[in-house]
């Protein structure tokens, strides 16, 4: 099941479990549509993966299965889509 992280790890920006605007890798990394098709070109800083519209959980479904509070904040998008830090990220 996915976490359906609260935030853009990016910019920060909120993102609720009904956000049409967070976007995914194959690791859940995530980020805001913005900086996903701005910044990191459609690519996660972390994997390399390809980020892809996260999908929404029913309304319904979130009481059993809430979406995840843990918020991860990277500050790394730099403007050719690749981390700031030459350091590898771990995931």
């Amino acid at each position: 099941m996915l976490e359906l992280r609260p935030n853009c790890e990016c910019c920060n920006k909120d993102l609720p479990p009904e956000s049409t605007e967070a976007m995914i890798c194959s690791f859940e990394c995530t980020f805001c549509e913005t900086c996903a098709t701005g910044p990191l070109a459609g690519a996660c800083p972390n994997c390399g993966g390809e980020l892809v519209r996260r999908p929404r959980r029913p309304a319904s479904k979130l009481q059993k299965h809430p979406a995840s509070t843990k918020r991860v904040f990277k500050p790394n998008c730099g403007p050719t889509g690749q981390p700031q830090s030459s350091a590898p990220l771990a995931l």
